[in-house]
């Protein structure tokens, strides 16, 4: 039986960095966005309860599917195994390197 891959995205949404585990990642129909389904979250037989990750199992509770704007994607890494979920709050002055960034504009011939 074939393992169905499970891929770690890593977006910036309203100064946040969300990394999640989904199994299912396509670019979306609509213009500029992909496509996330089949969120992963760890285990329940843990003892110790991570309350990010809670919250984060709040927040996309309930949702099949979430479309995130392709310029909020910062990396989709496809892996073995799901690890913590987590949210990390970005202090004034930190930078995000985002994809798509915009390329400098080639120098005009002198």
């Amino acid at each position: 039986m074939t393992k169905l891959p499970i891929y770690k995205v890593i977006f910036y949404n309203q100064n946040q960095v969300y990394e999640i585990y989904a199994r299912a990642i396509y670019q979306s129909d609509m213009y500029g966005f992909i496509e996330v389904e089949e969120f992963v979250f760890g285990e329940r037989t843990q003892l110790v309860v991570d309350p990010g990750e809670e919250k984060l199992k709040g927040e996309f509770a309930g949702v099949k599917r979430s479309y995130i704007p392709m310029h909020s994607i910062v990396r989709i890494d496809e892996v073995e195994k799901e690890g913590a979920i987590k949210v990390t709050e970005l202090k004034t002055g930190d930078k995000v390197a985002q994809f798509p960034f915009s390329m400098p504009a080639p120098k005009a011939p002198e």
